[in-house]
């Protein structure tokens, strides 16, 4: 990689002046990747989306980075995909925070033969790539850098922007534009840059790009491109695309034996804090010792057997059944023994499914919870713990791996907090052994944590919140040996059959309403003077699960199912 120009731009003045800023390293896994196993497209480098047939660039050759003065904006460098094969033509440059591993990629495509090609959705005798009309220069910076705009021919789509040093337009031979048949609309993501200036000229907003049709059945395909804008509307203006996957057959998808080969390399390891009392278990164990199921207009439980067979599937959650804990008495504990449930039991349910549009892969692993214990409540330095605020019968979370098609690489990984979560890169993980991460199970909640620590849920500005306290122990559930695959759609019930209690789509818990009022005030007395709060203004700051005990529904109920996880 070599660097042309770097530059600063003052956030309160138009002096500029050059600087030659470190090269970032490029991020690899601690391991190299294994043999996969052999199947169809899966890890072959490229993938075929129908028309057009696509590999991933991740060499680049640095163009300039723009860093702000002044301000809180970090840098952000433009990139130029190299080494593309031949035959394949560039689709768009790529840019990232400067402070960051160099981590990311480009795809670069080639049209398919059509009459080996799969066959098309569009009737268009019209080439699948072509040349821009020219560019549009969208911003500039004293002859230093510029951003341009693709012009696509009528009936096509441009995919990204190209960046240069110099004031005269991009040669049309630089990228291609894709017909609009073969494209999907897509969305600003995550914010990669904002630059506030007092000149408007000045000003530069950069955003990553996702598919707006998401998750299992969505067949955009993001290019790894960027968008960028003048003003933090600009993405109303949206004006470039995503690719389409038209192979319907999801070749590039891993099989069965792939998967499992997957999961052993990359499986985390899911650690649970020292002072955790309520453990996860099998599904099955949690049937075994008692677990009963209750209809409405009924006062008694029935058993249910290990598999789940006799609980009601499909259908949605009507409220009419839910699962509870054993019925103790003084001469049988069973209710408390099952509550803290049997960590040696205990498997991540893993479902595999396509994520961007058949370019990536997710392992959505979910792990059970017979019980979510009360939550802590922060206060600055004081903490309260709850009685009863936070707990419910039946916990499920769960954590996403996503691996790349073209290589088998783990990318990166979705932690699921509670209401929320997040993305992480696979640069910003911790790992244990070879490409294994580690997860954090936060205490009694056993949301999804990247790193030991303290996480607060609630207002960080106020220092008030439910503490997230995340730990290595010796309790511990290795993913990667400790699984069951429950769902892969795209291979067919004849490789994976869902187990019975996966249809079960009603609450795996009892719904129970308390007064939360007494321990809210008492939340209130006990904090600090400068940050009292009112039990209205602390109610908002808490998610709305505290204030009763509802069992949650199981993975096939959840959003994210069939959907993109929440980001």
């Amino acid at each position: 990689m070599f660097g042309l120009w770097d530059f600063c731009v003052s956030s309160c003045s138009d002096s500029v002046f050059e600087e030659f800023l470190e090269d970032p390293e490029p991020f690899s896994l601690p391991s190299p990747l294994p043999q996969w196993p052999k199947g169809k497209d899966f890890a072959s480098g490229k993938i075929c989306l129908g028309e057009l047939e696509v590999v991933k660039v991740t060499d680049f050759d640095k163009i300039w980075s723009c860093t702000p003065l002044r301000g809180k904006a970090k840098g952000v460098t433009f990139y130029k995909p190299s080494k593309i094969p031949d035959g394949y033509s560039c689709l768009g440059h790529y840019c990232q925070p400067s402070d960051k591993q160099l981590r990311g990629y480009v795809l670069v495509a080639k049209a398919v033969d059509k009459k080996n090609g799969p066959i098309r959705d569009s009737a268009s005798e019209l080439p699948s790539l072509k040349k821009p009309l020219n560019y549009s220069l969208i911003w500039s910076h004293d002859e230093l850098g510029y951003i341009w705009l693709p012009n696509p021919p009528e009936d096509y789509k441009s995919m990204g922007f190209v960046v240069t040093t110099e004031p005269n337009e991009p040669e049309i031979e630089e990228v291609r534009c894709v017909r609009a048949d073969l494209t999907e609309p897509c969305e600003v993501g995550e914010d990669i840059f904002d630059m506030k200036a007092r000149n408007s000229k000045d000003q530069l907003y950069i955003w990553n790009m996702r598919a707006c049709a998401r998750g299992m059945l969505g067949k955009g395909v993001p290019v790894g491109t960027f968008f960028c804008g003048k003003d933090e509307n600009s993405e109303d203006e949206l004006d470039i695309a995503c690719l389409k996957n038209l192979d319907s057959l999801l070749l590039a998808m891993p099989n069965l034996e792939q998967v499992h080969a997957l999961v052993k390399e990359y499986g985390p390891t899911l650690y649970f804090h020292p002072d955790e009392v309520y453990f996860p278990s099998s599904v099955s164990w949690f049937f075994e010792n008692g677990a009963l199921l209750f209809e409405e207009g009924t006062d008694k439980g029935v058993e249910i057997d290990s598999a789940g067979s006799n609980l009601p599937a499909g259908g949605e959650n009507d409220k009419e059944f839910w699962l509870d804990l054993p019925v103790g008495d003084d001469d049988n504990d069973s209710k408390d023994y099952v509550k803290y449930g049997k960590i040696e039991t205990s498997e991540l349910y893993i479902h595999v499914k396509p994520a961007s549009g058949g370019s990536f892969t997710d392992l959505a692993m979910w792990v059970f919870c017979p019980f979510n214990g009360p939550v802590t409540i922060k206060g600055g330095i004081w903490n309260y713990e709850c009685n009863r605020l936070g707990q419910h019968v039946g916990d499920w979370e769960h954590y996403t791996l996503r691996i790349s098609n073209f290589t088998g690489e783990l990318w990166s990984i979705y932690f699921s907090e509670h209401s929320g979560g997040e993305w992480l890169d696979a640069s910003e993980l911790e790992f244990i052994e070879g490409n294994k991460a580690i997860v954090y199970s936060s205490k009694h909640g056993h949301a999804s944590f990247p790193h030991e620590g303290c996480y607060i849920q609630g207002s960080t500005k106020l220092g008030v919140g439910v503490r997230n306290d995340c730990a290595k122990s010796k309790f511990l559930v290795d993913s990667s040996t400790k699984y069951q695959i429950v769902a892969a759609e795209h291979l067919g019930d004849q490789f994976v059959a869902e187990p019975h209690w996966l249809q079960y789509m009603r609450e795996w818990g009892p719904t129970v309403v308390y007064n939360s009022l007494p321990e809210l005030e008492k939340i209130i007395k006990h904090l600090p003077f400068f940050i009292r709060l009112s039990v209205e203004n602390l109610i908002e700051l808490f998610p709305t699960e505290l204030y009763g005990e509802e069992g949650p529904t199981g993975p096939k109920e959840k959003d994210n199912w069939l959907g993109d996880e929440r980001c």
